[in-house]
């Protein structure tokens, strides 16, 4: 059964957010007096869904969020808090949480969140049919991805004249609210740009995300012998020209293995000078269940750090496991 777990030192608070639930939601519904005992019945397995106040003795709200990111706990976040400032909102948000309610909390406010991030309806997607990823179709992605980041890894170096870092393909098929934690090499304070492209075959959809830490920028103006001040926009058409390269080969590369074509769409910028747990939290609504390729570049001598993530939908694992097990027989 789905669980809620409510977070709030006020018994009154608990008491009154509690009562705001959908009274027909079949729901277990569990307390915590502070971030400490939230975490621990997170640990316990309750709470796929945390109503979670700022403003705790012991753990606030925001430690809370911080120990629920580094320990890689699954539940959603709503913050409910009497602290109404800007800068509080966009910190939660920074740090995980889905969204943010302003105490008191109305029945009414409450389902609209719920229903906008699709948690009212969890169970019957926890229901649906999924996709498994079976062991030999994992690597076969695995190789295919070898093969494809591998052309793209020789067209970034012949471009910029350096030696590409190739890493090891890490695929899995996972809940959006699980992105963050494949991307290991980017530290929680590290701010960096994001943009987005879509990709579209046959049978198949999915977005490509390219990241690229802050700290990288300049070690990438001077490998390409940019002079003066890397301002924003600058930054923003050198990531776009990495993406360009590195999407359009990886795509190509995947596409020419599986015997598809790929129209791609407009870049589309996601975030600047922003944490990845803020712009996950962005685009989750979109991103939801999906097949995750992630791909970590690095440049020989230089501190940059590039990631690639493929994102196809589950309903094109379809169409891509059949052509991937046609592979296999071949093998």
């Amino acid at each position: 059964m789905f669980s809620v777990l409510v977070c709030d030192d006020s018994l009154v608070a608990r008491k009154q957010v509690a009562k705001c639930l959908p009274q027909d939601w079949d729901v277990a519904v569990h307390f915590a007096k502070n971030g400490q005992d939230a975490l621990s019945a997170l640990a316990e397995g309750k709470g796929d869904l945390l109503l979670l106040d700022l403003n705790m003795p012991v753990l606030d709200g925001y430690g809370t969020l911080e120990a629920i990111q580094q320990r890689g706990l699954k539940t959603k976040v709503i913050v409910v808090s009497g602290d109404i400032q800007p800068e509080a909102h966009e910190r939660v948000t920074s740090l995980g949480a889905l969204d943010f309610i302003r105490k008191p909390v109305e029945p009414a406010k409450l389902v609209e969140v719920l229903d906008k991030y699709n948690i009212l309806h969890v169970e019957e997607k926890a229901q649906e049919e999924v996709t498994p990823l079976d062991p030999d179709i994992r690597d076969c992605y695995q190789e295919i991805t070898n093969i494809a980041m591998g052309q793209a890894g020789d067209h970034l170096a012949r471009t910029m004249d350096v030696f590409v870092e190739l890493p090891i393909p890490n695929v899995n098929l996972i809940e959006v609210s699980e992105l963050h934690m494949m991307l290991s090499d980017i530290e929680s304070h590290e701010q960096v740009t994001a943009v987005c492209q879509g990709f579209l075959g046959p049978g198949v959809s999915g977005e490509a995300l390219c990241i690229l830490s802050d700290s990288s920028f300049d070690d990438v103006a001077k490998i390409l012998n940019v002079e003066g001040e890397v301002d924003d926009q600058l930054q923003l058409e050198l990531l776009m020209d990495a993406a360009s390269i590195l999407i359009g080969t990886c795509l190509t590369g995947l596409a020419n293995q599986m015997d598809i074509n790929f129209s791609q769409g407009h870049p589309i910028v996601l975030g600047q000078h922003r944490a990845i747990t803020e712009i996950i939290s962005m685009n989750q609504i979109k991103w939801k269940r999906t097949l995750a390729i992630e791909l970590s570049y690095g440049l020989e001598g230089y501190n940059v750090q590039c990631d690639l993530i493929l994102l196809f939908t589950e309903e094109s694992m379809k169409m891509m496991n059949s052509k991937l097990a046609h592979l296999l027989e071949d093998f």
